[in-house]
């Protein structure tokens, strides 16, 4: 169903792929990544649709992400790239289609501003409704369910301040124009919205949600369910703090604890916070960012691969998108050079310097791709990353064997030196 309810804007993507590209007109025009009326009308002739037809279609291939705006140019999104071979991109993109039903299907211009804000932010409970009723809901029973929540929504914004008031200001008309406002036209509005969307069928005064409406607002509630069941309570941290609270986890909790904070949040906002947590000094939280954008998933794609010239993300980047790209996890160090690999050795080595116990970081010696100590040092010596001598430092400290320490001693005072 989702495949079809966007196969027109996923057909309109696709035409309009070569004129995104830089040096081709017909992407953006006014700064909003509207087509220009000459595209528009260009598609429509090839394509067998009417212009306002391409817009439509448009609209809603941005809406799904199927085409993403940066500033005054449009570029094809991953979901389109990945429409073919990934059914959950395209799940994501009708769910980003059915969060903007709102704007996909604007309300009338002679509507109240503030009374249309506050029936769209009534809609959940009574799509929750809907799904729980599993059939028509007549639009008389929806109707007295939207007045009592925007009712609620009226009372949770009346504040009463502490101490001596003063006398009440006479009512303002605007205040009065909202409270007058009859809510039938609007909630007509919305299930309208919603149907065109694809997320309910509306008429003959009843409403049902369709097998996709249903399922996107089981995931909606599924998704306040895990974030209200935080293993670790770190919901409300920025992205540092909650790598931090999760270094000490077992990768199961931790990741439950990833997607509890990824839930709580709009997943380009958190891809971002992550990659620049990712971006810091502290290599636990490097390698920890790493893990919870595994959990992400395909949505986090475009900008884990707009850092994969970026230094000290290179080989983090270059294992998950291995992985992404669907290698084996024991396999995907085979896309990292040699000194990719020697670089991330070291990254690693620095966490458990940091973060862990001294046999954890002589064990960490066996992960090295080198065949001996000697070329380890050699070639770590080489790789030029900042902690190259505190990692060495801490390694002869820690190992057994004072040969061993012996050398590893002299490869890091001659890395501190300059020397050979």
């Amino acid at each position: 169903m989702a495949r079809s309810g966007l196969a027109g804007a996923a057909r309109v993507a696709r035409w309009a792929d070569p004129s995104l590209r830089p040096g081709h007109d017909g992407g953006s025009s006014d700064g909003r990544g509207a087509l220009s009326d000459a595209t528009a009308e260009r598609a429509a002739a090839e394509l067998g649709l009417t212009p306002d037809q391409v817009r439509h279609d448009w609209d809603t291939a941005r809406l799904a992400g199927l085409v993403e705006v940066h500033g005054d140019i449009a570029r094809p999104g991953w979901r389109l790239r990945a429409w073919n071979r990934d059914d959950s991109a395209v799940l994501r993109g009708w769910v980003a289609l059915f969060d903007a039903w709102s704007i996909a299907h604007p309300e009338a211009a002679d509507h109240e501003p503030a009374a249309v804000a506050e029936v769209v932010s009534a809609m959940p409970q009574v799509l929750s409704f809907l799904q729980l009723s599993a059939g028509p809901v007549p639009m008389e029973q929806l109707l007295d369910l939207l007045e009592q929540r925007v009712t609620e929504l009226r009372t949770e914004r009346c504040e009463i301040p502490y101490g001596p008031q003063p006398e009440p200001l006479p009512q303002q008309p605007e205040a009065t124009a909202v409270a007058d406002t009859p809510l039938a036209p609007l909630l007509d509005w919305a299930l309208h919205a919603l149907a065109s969307v694809g997320a309910l069928t509306y008429g003959d005064g009843h409403a049902t949600l369709t097998p996709l409406g249903s399922w996107a607002v089981w995931v909606k509630l599924e998704q306040i369910c895990v974030a209200a069941q935080s293993p670790a309570g770190n919901i409300e941290q920025n992205a540092e703090d909650m790598l931090r609270g999760c270094s000490q986890l077992r990768p199961n909790a931790a990741r439950a604890e990833y997607r509890a904070w990824l839930a709580a949040r709009p997943v380009g906002s958190a891809v971002a916070e992550l990659l620049d947590a990712a971006r810091g000094e502290d290599a636990l939280l490097r390698g920890l960012a790493f893990e919870a954008l595994r959990v992400v998933g395909g949505p986090a794609e475009p900008d884990v691969r707009a850092v994969v010239e970026k230094t000290p993300l290179r080989p983090y980047a270059l294992l998950w998108l291995a992985e992404h790209d669907g290698i084996d996890p024991e396999d995907a160090h085979e896309v990292l050079t040699r000194e990719e690999a020697t670089w991330m050795w070291v990254d690693t080595a620095a966490a458990v310097a940091d973060h862990g116990e001294a046999p954890l970081l002589v064990r960490h010696l066996e992960s090295a791709v080198q065949p001996t100590i000697p070329a380890l040092l050699d070639e770590v010596r080489a790789v030029g990353h900042p902690r190259t001598v505190q990692v060495l430092v801490a390694l002869a400290a820690a190992h057994p064997d004072p040969a061993l320490a012996k050398a590893v001693r002299r490869a890091a005072f001659q890395v501190h030196t300059g020397g050979n």
